[in-house]
């Protein structure tokens, strides 16, 4: 898996009782400019609010399964079990957003170099995964990543600042990611009004 995200494709199923895992290498990829992501002033409000703890790698396994809990998902039970060795080697990190000793939102993602390929994201409470994806730019700026990767662009990436590029690009985008590095366990998690100022100045 390892040397397929270098090479810039990255596995999918076809659903979740899909057996099989497809590689996919897509003509247009979803990046997020790191110094391009905003927030709008109503979630920089929720943000300030505080009412939430930000932890990471507490709960990657259960951060996987509720992105997969939808009708509808590419995450399959082998490309879990994937995920959680990729984990054990430290090769992919979640962030996750507790209110309540309850994961509230949470986002994952593998890592190579200074390279982060975020996978999925999840909300059970309002603006969870907008929380977590928050603190998630912030730590990969902290940290030193370079890249961003979302795979594809959806119309609430994009909301944020994510935008597309030609394969071409991304994959020299890529390469110059893989020749830095960066340590996503690093950073400490920054207080609420801190994260909200720094985010809504970059908007």
């Amino acid at each position: 898996m390892l040397s397929g995200y270098a090479q810039g494709i990255f596995p999918m199923a076809g659903g979740r009782d899909e057996a099989e895992l497809h590689w996919v290498d897509p003509r247009q990829r979803g990046v997020f400019p790191l110094q391009g992501f905003h927030i709008s002033r109503s979630l920089a409000r929720e943000i300030r609010r505080g009412n939430y703890t930000i932890r990471t790698n507490t709960a990657f396994s259960e951060v996987v399964r509720l992105c997969a809990a939808r009708p509808e998902t590419w995450i399959n039970a082998p490309l879990a079990a994937l995920y959680d060795r990729l984990h054990a080697m430290g090769h992919a990190h979640s962030l996750e957003v507790w209110q309540e000793e309850a994961l509230a939102g949470g986002v994952f993602g593998v890592t190579l170099g200074a390279a982060f390929f975020g996978e999925s994201m999840f909300s059970t409470r309002a603006n969870g995964s907008k929380i977590a994806l928050t603190y998630l730019v912030d730590r990969l700026r902290q940290a030193g990543f370079t890249l961003f990767d979302t795979q594809f662009l959806t119309p609430h990436l994009a909301s944020l600042g994510a935008v597309e590029v030609p394969r071409a690009a991304y994959l020299e985008m890529l390469a110059a990611a893989l020749a830095g590095r960066a340590e996503f366990t690093a950073p400490a998690v920054p207080d609420p009004h801190s994260l909200s100022q720094r985010m809504t100045q970059t908007s």
